[in-house]
């Protein structure tokens, strides 16, 4: 593993005079040192992301293909040295860490194959008399200069859901990664530029949250990318100005689980989505509405499911929960908590910090709608269980949310899948399974306090182009 991370600026890799350390939140070692940008070095990337976006432009879809296979190619070759780097900043337990690093390459790979059919279509114009002899094309062009933000949770992956469609789209990208885990976006500037994608069109670049505002206001910058929490994404869409914005925000995800669910099935699904990494997903599982007839039966059995994951080391291959991001969060996550046993929420597994870093995996039942554990995103690893006897109550309470990301529904009842799919107001709903659960080629993205538009490659692309129409009148007289 490297112990050092020189940033990228514009086809350079460089160093400055603000050392970043970068540490392990489960005990505080060192991973790797890199650096903070300076207000000139963002200057230097922007001005550079302009000047190459003629370059980018006209890149023929062929070669921006071929450069993201190359990526996709890199990435599975290095798997492994990815993988314990990503598991060291971000605490992220190894098997999770190999699995992003596969859904990274993943990612590059269909916006790969997606260079290469970015298309358009042609329009009848004769549906008047006055449009006679005449025909319109529609074809999609580069947007121009992209600015990125992603976050510490999935450092890779995220990142590349930024890159690659940029890449793909034919423009140029400046990215900030989060600065508690910046070393993974650097390990993909590296394959970009092994890859060779043009100088000047890629800058990765750790900088503070007071630079990382030039990206949000700077007008040469056509288009914004951000994913991170609702109240910072909602607040540099303001000043934005006139380019174009893709929000990632957060959630507070919600399953059902009516009483033809298969319970073994579904708790199983609700450990994996509620507790991985910690809960530190927009889309973890955190409101589960059960069934009153099978309540007891599932609940029983997701405490005891819950009580056995193994807690530590994100590098024991055999860790299923490790560290949060930082002490800060284990306190707050503390004390809502605290704060909602008080209001009368019980605690069937966990409710205690286990060290400086590491909050037990945690299921509460009967906590208030208005507890913070329910209405905010808790964004830990803890799940709240509710009762429910009537589908459409749940369906309800499900919606009665500020956030819309994505849901789940567990039920063999085609009537009740379909009302779930009209009813339930999020950008996705996944059916037998955890809202959690995601393909990197779907569109993901959420609708009120949970975003605006459409990531996977696909949609991302078309939120990074603009299509243009020509018209040709074919009969001059």
């Amino acid at each position: 593993m490297a112990t050092e991370f020189p940033v990228y600026l514009a086809g350079q890799w460089e160093r400055s005079s603000r050392p970043l350390p970068v540490t392990n939140p489960f005990d505080g070692s060192s991973v790797a040192g890199t650096w903070l940008a300076s207000d000139v070095d963002v200057e230097r990337a922007i001005a550079a992301a302009a000047g190459a976006a003629p370059v980018m432009r006209h890149l023929p879809a062929y070669e921006r293909a071929a450069i993201l296979a190359k990526v996709s190619a890199i990435l599975t070759r290095r798997r492994d040295e990815i993988g314990r780097t990503l598991a060291g900043e971000a605490g992220k337990p190894i098997r999770d860490a190999l699995t992003e690093v596969d859904r990274a390459a993943m990612t590059f790979h269909v916006a790969s194959e997606e260079a290469r059919r970015i298309g358009g279509e042609v329009i009848p114009l004769d549906l008047a008399a006055h449009g006679k002899g005449r025909i319109a094309i529609v074809r999609r062009f580069p947007i121009g200069p992209v600015a990125a933000i992603s976050p510490f949770n999935f450092p890779l992956n995220l990142s590349a859901h930024k890159l690659a469609p940029a890449v793909a789209a034919g423009n140029p990208i400046v990215l900030k990664p989060a600065t508690k885990t910046p070393l993974s976006a650097l390990f993909l500037a590296s394959a970009l530029d092994e890859a060779g994608l043009p100088k000047g069109a890629l800058s990765v670049l750790p900088m503070s949250r007071e630079l990382g505002d030039r990206l949000v206001t700077d007008d040469r910058f056509k288009l914004l990318t951000f994913t991170g929490s609702s109240s910072v994404g909602w607040a540099m869409k303001a000043r934005a100005g006139k380019k174009k914005v893709i929000l990632e925000l957060g959630g507070n995800a919600g399953v059902i689980i009516d009483e033809t669910a298969d319970l073994a099935w579904a708790a199983k699904r609700v450990v994996t989505g509620g507790f991985a990494y910690a809960g530190q997903s927009c889309i973890s599982v955190q409101r589960v509405f059960v069934h009153d007839r099978v309540y007891d039966a599932f609940a029983a059995d997701l405490a005891a499911r819950v009580t056995a994951l193994v807690v530590g080391d994100p590098l024991d291959p055999a860790t299923d929960v490790g560290p949060m991001i930082d002490t800060g969060e284990v306190d707050r996550i503390e004390t809502w908590v605290r704060e909602a046993v008080a209001d009368g929420a019980r605690v069937l597994a966990g409710g205690t910090r286990i060290s400086r870093s590491v909050f037990a995996p945690t299921v509460l039942e009967g906590a208030p709608e208005t507890a913070k554990v329910c209405a905010q995103e808790v964004f830990a690893p803890l799940v709240a269980l509710y009762r429910f006897t009537d589908f459409n109550e749940a369906l309800a309470a499900l919606n009665r949310s500020r956030y819309g990301l994505q849901a789940g529904v567990f039920t063999n009842d085609l009537r009740h899948t379909l009302d779930a799919w009209d009813v339930i107001d999020t950008g996705g709903v996944i059916v037998n399974d955890v809202p959690t659960w995601r393909i990197d080629h779907m569109p993901y993205g959420g609708v009120k306090d949970s975003g605006l538009g459409r990531e996977g490659p696909r949609y991302a692309i078309e939120e990074m182009t603009e299509p243009k129409l020509l018209v040709i009148n074919r009969e001059i007289s």
